[in-house]
């Protein structure tokens, strides 16, 4: 008998991952931020197939105005038209419809190693054996908050500001914070004063919720500030019961010494008088 043949084995089937392509993680940054950190991608190439898909994935994870439309290089700048030019960990530049902007993207985020400082000898604390009443550090340590009059205007409600205890500390600072409001008839804000006329020559003199005149190169001009309906009751019931104006006292003053010069010009008269009558008695003795 002739043996039958017998069948032969059949070659296995080998499949090649050379045409797979794996997922490409890349890193993205912002155009034109030196503060956008960069964000990471996944591209899985079954589902992101063109570059108008992948531009679109972009789309959805960086923030750009217009949304993205350019992709480039980080450090040429070159502009990236396909799908085949994205590189396994590369990075790249989100832009939208402006030009590609110079930075260094790839230091972005990047820590730079600090320098030990030098260890300083830590002194003892000396402490002050001055004394300070606890009123002097709240009035101190607090803004103030003051109302201030233009001068001469009395048809317009006193401003309110609040000045921060830096400012306080440089009187010129006191008086250009007023000038942004109030502006005097002859300039910017040279002097204030109280509403009775006394000129206020530091941050010291300022009393908290207290009312004030601001001045330019005139003269202050004492008005009834304190009439205005914007004034507290407390503040109108103060100046009220102030004494008279000086002005009233100097009138007064000229009033006297005019009384004291008529009251002269009268004793004079009588002398006279008294001194040719003597003298017509003299001169009839003598005839007789």
């Amino acid at each position: 008998m002739v043996p039958s043949p017998q069948p032969q084995p059949q070659p296995q089937a080998r499949y090649s991952l050379s045409g797979v392509s794996p997922a490409c993680k890349v890193l993205v940054y912002r155009n034109g931020d030196p503060f956008y950190l960069g964000r990471k991608f996944v591209i899985h190439h079954r589902h992101v197939r063109t570059f108008e898909a992948l531009i679109a994935q972009l789309n959805d994870g960086v923030e750009v105005p217009f949304g993205v439309r350019k992709l480039y290089t980080p450090q040429e700048g070159h502009q990236v038209q396909n799908l085949s030019d994205i590189k396994q960990g590369g990075k790249y530049v989100a832009a939208g419809r402006e030009k590609f902007k110079k930075l260094d993207y790839i230091q972005i985020g990047i820590k730079k190693p600090q320098r030990r400082k030098k260890v300083a000898v830590i002194k003892p604390v000396v402490h002050s054996t001055i004394r300070v009443p606890s009123k002097w550090h709240l009035i101190c340590n607090k803004p103030r908050n003051i109302n201030v009059f233009a001068n001469g205007d009395m048809l317009r409600p006193p401003i309110k500001f609040i000045i921060p205890k830096f400012t306080l500390k440089n009187w010129n600072c006191v008086l250009a914070l007023i000038n942004e409001k109030i502006i005097p008839r002859s300039g910017g804000v040279h002097r204030l004063y109280t509403l009775d006329g006394h000129p206020v020559r530091n941050a010291d003199g300022l009393e908290d919720n207290h009312y004030y005149v601001a001045v330019g190169k005139e003269k202050f001009k004492s008005l009834p500030y304190w009439r205005s309906s914007r004034v507290s009751s407390e503040v109108q019931r103060i100046y009220g019961e102030s004494p008279k104006r000086p002005r009233k006292k100097k009138e007064k003053a000229g009033h006297m010494v005019r009384s004291h010069h008529t009251k002269g010009s009268k004793q004079r008269r009588l002398l006279l008088c008294l001194i040719k009558g003597s003298l017509g008695m003299l001169s009839g003795d003598e005839d007789g």
